[in-house]
């Protein structure tokens, strides 16, 4: 139990399922830190979300023989639903959370509360993908974690650059507001309720930390990343439709950003642009074709290497060729982008048929060849598909619309008067 009379300023939340063997030295270790380097009222909360082991009979041990801890038994199973239910229960100025097997260094931690504390920000994570960090995890794990971040900053627009690392904070007003609209109560709740404090303007700080990888993880990680994409087509729908209510909490706790707006680039600009942009993607592709063509067949390489490199040069394009900043849109111009894609895909698939009927003998370097000159020809349809269609400038057609209306209107007022 808390035994501070001060009014609580941080409640540290654990969340666990089956972990009889490493509670015990993780919360002693969470505790002596916290003991020693926070001069602030704080508690720790074990949060056992339905353990069947002994889970729950060392927690209760540990309250006993620690003080400022507690405990949070839930029947149903969930990350998400632990860390919901406990930081929506808590008194604490700030609610943080870490995951029970300590793989943050422990160092960040205060770093990551004192925006919080102050004002200054809304929400705070640790991010292993910041230059900065120091990470010791195997490739597969790297390799995963990089993409699954860049699949949401391009789809989805976020900033953050981390969204599943164990260890977060968030100011107790603002989780107050935010927690209601999270669906999600398993893994996939980090990223829910970061995209949607950004989509709230809330302001989130990120902290860069040292952190050592689980060998003994029971995480699965291809359910796992089966669920995050569900999540995000949920999500992305959520948002789109209006049914998730972020302007509700912009109004209470939002930021009103700086940007001022950009202009169209040219004509000649966007094609210069886009040139460049182009280079760069079927360099990609041909690399990413040559990687996946020695583990694959070559029409699944095709397909998965234009797909990256089609998330990749939507972005690109869409920020750099043409102008478009904000988020405005930007779940439906990836949607279109793949839309474009999909047509590039038959012509690239369609021309590397063709070349196996008229050579079934051919090579991998035949087939890249064959599929770097169709990608070209792909390329300006491409072009006049994201200018016409996916970024077509809406404010210029009203603009001139109205032009029409207005002259419409003159001539008719002219007409009525001349009569």
């Amino acid at each position: 139990m808390n035994t501070s009379t001060e009014p609580l300023a941080l409640e540290v939340v654990v969340p666990v399922f089956d972990e009889q063997d490493s509670l015990a030295p993780s919360i002693r270790a969470l505790h002596a830190y916290l003991t020693a380097e926070l001069d602030l009222p704080w508690s720790i909360t074990i949060a056992d979300n339905a353990s069947t082991d002994a889970t729950l009979d060392v927690a209760t041990l540990l309250t006993y023989e620690l003080e400022n801890v507690e405990i949070l038994h839930l029947e149903e199973k969930g990350r998400g639903r632990a860390l919901k239910s406990a930081w929506l229960a808590s008194t604490a100025k700030v609610v943080a959370y870490v995951d029970v097997d300590l793989s943050t260094d422990l160092r960040a931690l205060p770093p990551l509360i004192a925006p919080l504390l102050s004002g200054h920000s809304d929400l705070a994570i640790g991010t292993r993908l910041a230059p900065s960090s120091r990470v010791d995890r195997g490739s597969k794990r790297e390799f995963i974690s990089q993409c699954y971040n860049f699949l949401l900053r391009q789809t989805m627009g976020v900033r953050f650059t981390d969204a599943q690392c164990g260890f977060k904070a968030m100011r107790a007003d603002a989780a107050a507001q935010l927690l209601p609209l999270v669906e999600d109560d398993g893994w996939f709740f980090d990223t829910e309720l970061l995209v949607l404090a950004e989509r709230s303007g809330l302001r989130i700080h990120e902290v860069p930390v040292d952190w050592v990888d689980d060998t003994d993880s029971r995480v699965k990680i291809v359910s796992t990343v089966r669920r995050d994409l569900r999540g995000i087509v949920r999500l992305s729908r959520g948002l789109s439709s209006g049914r998730i209510p972020v302007d509700r909490v912009y109004d209470r706790l939002g930021r009103r950003p700086l940007e001022s707006p950009a202009r169209r680039p040219s004509f000649l600009a966007q094609l210069l642009r886009f040139g460049c942009v182009g280079i760069v993607s079927t360099v990609a592709y041909a690399l990413l074709y040559l990687l996946f063509a020695t583990v694959m067949t070559s029409f699944a390489a095709n397909f998965l290497a234009l797909l990256l490199t089609a998330i990749a040069n939507t972005a690109a394009n869409r920020r750099f060729t043409f102008g478009v900043r904000g988020r405005s849109r930007m779940t439906l111009h990836q949607f279109q982008g793949l839309i474009v894609f999909g047509i590039s895909w038959i012509i690239t698939s369609g021309s590397l048929l063709e070349l196996h009927v008229i050579n079934p003998q051919a090579n991998v370097l035949s087939e890249l060849v064959v599929l770097t000159f169709t990608n070209v020809l792909a390329t300006v349809f491409r072009f006049v598909l994201l200018r016409t269609w996916v970024f077509r400038d809406h404010s210029e057609r009203r603009g001139s619309v109205a032009e029409r209306r207005v002259t419409q209107g003159s001539i008719s007022l002219q007409e009525v008067t001349t009569t």
